[in-house]
């Protein structure tokens, strides 16, 4: 009797502490210009996906940019930091997740520019852009996902 409650006890515990493990939320350092209304919503969207995003206003944003060795011709409205990565843009949810899942060799991804359709820059069905991946190194940088129409 005592081995089955030593066990059922045991289990509770462990199921207790993982999901402990996957509710504490990934931290994330957003840096963007105090009026850019794109760069808010992306933070709400990364925010609602579950991340404590901390947004932090800034006249800089080159400074942030030159600091995380951020290529000039990848640059976009924002920069991230999460964990040991730091996010270029409007970096889509799903390339964040495969990002921190995977977690491949590399200092972070960029979406250049402002692509319509992007997380933060409207609703565009029809958004085509790409995700590149910044190598660790001396590598160049390469696609890390596509983001085409969806089929229906």
């Amino acid at each position: 009797m005592h081995r089955r409650s030593f066990i059922a006890l045991a289990a509770s515990a462990l199921a207790f502490l993982g999901a402990g493990a996957r509710a504490a939320p990934a931290k994330m350092t957003v840096y963007k210009d105090p009026n850019c209304g794109c760069c808010h919503e992306w933070s709400k969207a990364m925010a609602a996906a579950g991340f404590s995003a901390d947004a932090r206003d800034t006249d800089d944003l080159g400074a942030v940019k030159a600091r995380l060795g951020v290529p000039a011709d990848l640059e976009g409205c924002h920069t991230a930091v999460v964990e040991e990565y730091y996010l270029e843009g409007h970096v889509p949810l799903e390339a964040v997740q495969r990002l921190l899942r995977e977690r491949p060799p590399v200092r972070g991804l960029a979406v250049p520019g402002m692509p319509s359709g992007s997380l933060g820059m409207g609703v565009d069905p029809a958004a085509v852009y790409d995700v590149y991946a910044i190598p660790s190194g001396t590598a160049a940088p390469y696609v890390f996902m596509e983001v085409r129409p969806r089929k229906v």
